[in-house]
């Protein structure tokens, strides 16, 4: 039945109905009525809409049409601080009270509250518990304070210049180095290249007062603003509130102009050719820029030109990716693509790779080919056809979540609409619509595109690769040559036939023997003849989501170390072999349209799946999940070809100082564990993997299904389910061994000792201070160590980041784990100055010392803890969390029945349970490792 409906659609695709053929292409694209707008007389534009996923929770923006682009010399790279600026002090909210106050209602600075500039735009990111009605109105008076009241005293710029400096330092290296070489061919002659938003390092240690005065006064201004709600709130009382709050706001007399800004076409073809010692891979990419600045669209003739554009690109896209999973694959990633450029104006068509060391010239060469077979052969129908099958499908999935989208997706789409003019329809206004363009598209129409893209002129070629002794690097001459392809020696795309089915044989369905109910919770058990066991939940939070999970305990631990040291490499890549002798572009495309999904691992202490389904392709779940225990293929070229690709990417890594770091510490910490094999593999490590061995022991790891158990969380159909789990699970072979996590008893050494690393050449560090030991795990000491993290974190950005203006980010992690042994680790890292590496450390340890002697603050404690209920209240009600917790209370052997009482877990902690954790574990030795350049 399913494959006479989908030859049916098939063939309506391929022809259009008289349905189709009345469909008015001028008609305009309407509006989504459910979302009020308004404009106030000074020109500042609102979005508001109610939407009550999640409950008790709006999203707030503020959006400045003005970016870097519009900085004046002086002022390069104060549109960013700006944006900083107005989080540390407005009017209503001087100095850090507004962060203070944010957090104090379970706001996280940086993971909820924050901000971006780019070229074009600013914009500031504020979601808001609405429990409370007062939070909501607080919330838009700290958008008017973003927008006219920010505190710009001297002190608190001088104040905020280090940190925007440790902002700019995280962006050095070797991209930025081989960036502002390429910048000014790929944006010919635009504003573009000089006004990069994070600015010029001179400018901002220098910078006058003024210059920021008048950036603020200049461009933020209600003309060029628009403020977006969306969420669980009154939109009447919203509408009035920001009528109250922003109409007296006044543009500036003789206001400066709000240019747009262009990037030039040329008659050449540009190219440029950078290396770096520090970069880590060879890349190539081809530009063809458009002529004209960028179309909006307006009406179904826009509408459907854009629907062929986004065919156009998944048929490609289909393609470069079989090229990459093929047995000799022509470099490690590919694709093209039609999209903007980094000006919002102006779109490109662009084929980029990353290649393997040398080969850049033999990249450049399959792009261009693959490019112009299909300007000169075009499309297949059946490449067509399964396009549009596919993209009809997203669409379904959009309509079927139609009332449960989340604030944050309409938000973004309300974002776009304001920064670029894309169209805001209903999802049920689009899903119709789509179903009426899609037979209108014809092949010709998409083949034509590639004929517009390509051309000789207007085109950038843009090669990087590292740079080291014995490596020759490409001439311009030698991409000039290579762009000469001889169209007489490309014959037409062969496409192979799709696969109908994914498996190869029916299996002989089991049966349930036994069923159990957790009525708390909502949890039902199956227990199938063969000894295998599914949880599931049935929920309503999405409709056309399940999401799935399977655990079993054993993983590579049970492996001997001489086994492990040759598959460890390996295991990560055994499923680009497919299954059921499909290869992975066979299972991609007779996946093309269907929404499911499986994916086998072996972790150190447990092996397992993890994947999803639209509730109507559930059963190719099931299907993959029985090949994947059953009839995982078996290629030794495949593999080979993979081997190969790692081999590319891992060769320079070591070049990147961040990588040389890591490997350097994790070779100290772990070098008295005889499994330890380099924290990134080497070229020897690979060339050692033992194929056969590893295939030997993935089918050893999944040979027993009764060690299993399966999770299932989402819109389930308990007959479906139990039918699937019947036939797919219950017929999987099995038998009565169990295996348990096992503990090795390998340790990390950690001393009290101080390593420093030296690499790179630009002046950055990286400081790492790292608490790790065995314990008997105690689940109220996990949390408030848990706790001890976000608590400290608070301390050091409000000491190193406020106060010292040494870093731009820190972190604090704590946490425990119970299996395969108890154990904790606790660690602070940021990265800062050279200069600056001890006196910052000091301060770090300084701050936990406080926490160690005194306790934390009453108010950072109740914080956090509200924080982390908000959390746990807002996880519930998604399917991730009862996924997660379900195979985690398995994993732990905990109660499922503790689930009930987290929030009171919290709840119930106090300052003296997380001084405790401190003085426990954080007085013990620590390891402190210190990233620091050469020249030091």
């Amino acid at each position: 039945m399913k494959q006479l409906i989908a030859f049916i659609f098939g063939l309506l695709l391929i022809s259009s109905t008289i349905y189709s053929q009345e469909i008015d292409l001028t008609q305009k694209i309407p509006f989504d009525s459910s979302i009020k707008v308004g404009k106030l007389e000074n020109g500042l534009t609102y979005y508001i809409k109610k939407n009550n996923k999640p409950e008790n929770k709006a999203i707030l923006r503020l959006i400045i049409n003005a970016g870097s682009i519009l900085e004046d010399d002086d002022q390069q790279g104060l549109a960013h601080f700006m944006e900083h600026m107005n989080f540390n002090g407005t009017k209503r909210f001087p100095k850090n009270k507004l962060v203070d106050y944010l957090e104090s209602i379970g706001v996280k600075f940086g993971q909820h509250l924050n901000a971006y500039t780019s070229f074009d735009e600013t914009v500031y990111f504020l979601p808001i518990p609405t429990e409370k009605p007062e939070n909501i109105e607080t919330g838009l008076n700290i958008l008017e304070d973003w927008a006219f009241n920010a505190n710009l005293s001297h002190e608190e710029i001088d104040k905020e210049r280090g940190v925007v400096l440790e902002e700019y330092r995280l962006g050095l290296g070797s991209g930025k180095r081989m960036m502002e070489k390429y910048l000014p061919k790929l944006l010919y002659k635009s504003q573009y290249v000089d006004r990069l938003p994070i600015g010029k390092k001179e400018i901002l240690e220098n910078f006058k007062y003024e210059s920021l005065e008048r950036f603020y006064k200049d461009w933020y201004r209600p003309n060029l603003m628009s403020i977006i709600v969306v969420g669980d709130v009154n939109e009447k009382e919203i509408e009035k509130m920001i009528v109250s709050k922003f109409s007296n706001y006044k543009n500036p007399k003789n206001q400066r102009p709000r240019k747009n800004f262009e990037i030039p076409n040329h008659k050449e073809t540009l190219v440029a050719i950078e290396s770096d010692k520090e970069t880590i891979n060879s890349s190539v990419s081809i530009y063809y820029k458009d002529y004209e600045a960028t179309k909006t669209i307006s009406n179904l003739e826009d509408y459907k030109n854009y629907t062929i554009q986004r065919i156009f690109g998944s048929i490609l896209s289909e393609r470069f990716q079989e090229l990459i999973n093929s047995a000799t694959p022509p470099f490690i990633y590919g694709n093209s693509i039609y999209q903007s450029t980094y000006s919002k104006n102006k779109n490109a068509f662009q084929s980029m790779a990353s290649t393997e060391e040398g080969k850049q010239l033999g990249a450049l060469k399959v792009l261009l080919t693959e490019n112009e077979r299909v300007k000169k052969f075009g499309f297949t129908e059946n490449e067509l056809i399964r396009a549009k099958k596919s993209w009809l499908s997203h669409f379904e999935r959009h309509y079927n979540e139609r009332d449960k989208k989340y604030s944050k997706g309409i938000v973004d789409l309300i974002q776009s609409h304001v920064l670029n003019q894309e169209i805001l329809p209903t999802i049920e206004w689009k899903y119709e619509i789509i179903q009426q363009i899609l037979p209108l598209i014809k092949l010709e129409e998409v083949n034509n595109l590639m004929k517009n893209y390509i051309k000789d002129d207007n085109r950038v070629i843009i090669l990087t690769s590292p740079e080291k002794e014995g490596l020759k690097k490409v001439t311009e001459q030698e991409v000039l040559e290579t762009l000469k392809i001889n169209s007489e020696e490309i014959a037409p795309y062969n496409e192979k036939l799709v696969a109908k089915s994914l498996l190869r044989n029916e299996p002989s369905a089991g049966t349930i023997v036994k069923r159990k109910e957790n009525k708390k919770l909502g949890i039902k058990t199956l227990y199938l003849l063969n000894g295998a066991k599914v949880s599931y939940k049935k929920t309503d939070f999405k409709n056309d989501e399940i999401l799935f999970s399977a655990v079993s305990f054993g993983g590579s631990d049970l492996f001997s170390n001489d086994e492990f040291k040759k598959i460890q490499h390996a295991n990560s890549i055994l499923t680009e072999a497919g299954f059921s002798g499909l290869s992975t572009t066979d299972i991609s495309k007779f996946m093309s349209e269907k929404r499911a999904s499986a994916s086998p691992y072996i972790g150190q202490s447990s092996e397992g799946f993890s994947g999803s389904a639209a509730p109507k392709d559930l059963e190719y779940l099931f299907q993959m999940t029985y090949a994947y225990f059953t009839d995982l293929n078996f290629d030794q070229p495949i593999f080979d070809a993979q081997i190969n690709k790692m081999q590319a990417m891992y060769k320079n890594i070591l070049s990147n100082p961040n990588a040389f770091f890591g490997k350097e510490i994790n070779d100290y910490l772990n070098e008295k564990d005889p499994r330890y094999n380099g924290a990134i593999p080497t070229e020897k490590s690979l060339k050692e993997t033992d194929y056969s061995l590893a295939y030997k022991k993935y089918k050893e790891r999944f040979a027993n299904a009764a060690d299993f158990e399966f999770f299932f969380v989402g819109n389930i159909d308990d007959e479906k389910l139990e039918d699937y789990c019947c036939k797919y699970i219950a017929s999987l072979p099995a038998n009565d061994s169990r295996e348990v996590q096992v503990d090795l008893g390998y340790r990390m050494k950690i001393t009290e000792t101080k390593k420093i690393v030296n690499k790179g050449t630009e002046p950055k560090s990286m400081v790492m201070i790292l608490f790790h030991d065995d314990l008997k795990f105690n689940k109220k000491e996990a949390n408030s160590l848990s706790l001890l993290g976000q608590v400290l974190q608070l301390k050091l950005t409000e000491k190193l980041r406020e106060i010292e203006s040494g870093v731009y980010e820190i972190n604090s992690f704590g946490s425990m784990s119970k299996k395969p042994y108890g154990s904790y680790t606790f660690s602070i890292s940021f990265p800062c100055g050279p200069e600056n590496t001890e006196k910052l450390t000091a301060s770090a340890l300084n701050e936990l010392q406080k926490i160690i002697t005194h306790g934390p603050e009453e108010k950072d404690l109740y914080k956090v803890i509200d924080a982390r209920i908000l959390e746990l209240k807002n996880s519930k009600k998604e399917n991730s969390y009862w996924l997660s917790k379900l195979s985690n209370t398995y994993s732990s052997k905990e109660s499922i029945e503790s689930l009930l009482k987290e929030s009171d877990d919290f709840k119930n902690i106090k300052i003296k349970d997380l001084q405790n954790v401190a003085r426990k574990y954080l007085t013990k030795e620590k390891f402190i490792g210190v990233l620091m350049p050469e020249s030091n």
